[in-house]
């Protein structure tokens, strides 16, 4: 049975989007405008929460970004992008693959959401600089470890680079590129040029063409993240 995963451009679901394409896994992609829970009312029967990803795999449905790639990473590529339980690196994998969505992602979110999305008489300038400077000191953890090794853990590239990756394209999307670190900058750089995350970019234009919803990034749509 083919997987389905519903997407919007540059959500949390492009997580799993570029783990199926790094796995060369038939998948069907269903892409719904942002936010979906507004602007795709019928979502709300496929997911109740109303966000972004939804994923099924048979009997099995998943809503949690990181999480789908944990278990995309373990059930089809064990040892590879997955790093097992008696790896040393196990505890650094589970760390770093949480840590981008927990630690990198959540910062981004209110800041998008007090910069762009409330209406102009909600928006706070104050907590979207705020959360800039925390996202960036958190960020910032990771440049003595990349200074170093190319990728996060395991001495290869896992779904844990996934994770803390699109925590660095959804940064870039809101403009904190130019305030990485040296070494930061390179990992992004790295990962922006593997052939999943480029098929991952491609498929998800293609595939919001063809379903007629604008080829927009979440950081440029209008409403709650």
């Amino acid at each position: 049975m083919t997987m389905t995963l519903y997407h919007c451009l540059s959500a949390r679901s492009f997580r799993p989007l570029w783990m199926l394409e790094e796995l060369g896994l038939p998948y069907e992609l269903k892409v719904l405008p942002f936010p979906p829970r507004q602007e795709a009312e019928p979502y709300l029967e496929v997911n109740p929460l109303g966000t972004i990803p939804a994923f099924f795999d048979g009997d099995t449905r998943m809503t949690e970004s990181a999480a789908i790639c944990q278990y995309l990473a373990a059930r089809h590529s064990p040892r590879q992008l997955d790093v097992a339980a008696d790896e040393s690196a196990f505890g650094a994998y589970l760390n770093f693959l949480h840590f981008g969505e927990a630690t990198l992602t959540f910062p981004l979110a209110l800041i998008l959401r007090y910069s762009r999305f409330e209406p102009p008489e909600r928006r706070l300038p104050q907590a979207a600089e705020d959360y800039t400077r925390w996202f960036l000191s958190r960020l910032r953890t990771l440049e003595p470890l990349l200074a170093h090794q190319e990728y996060l853990c395991a001495g290869r590239f896992t779904a844990a680079d996934v994770s803390v990756g699109y925590a660095l394209l959804l940064a870039d999307d809101v403009g904190l590129r130019e305030r990485f670190k040296p070494a930061t900058l390179a990992y992004w750089q790295r990962l922006q040029a593997r052939d999943g995350f480029q098929r991952a970019l491609a498929a998800q234009q293609r595939a919001a063409i063809e379903q007629g919803v604008a080829p927009q990034p979440v950081a440029q749509a209008s409403g709650p993240f």
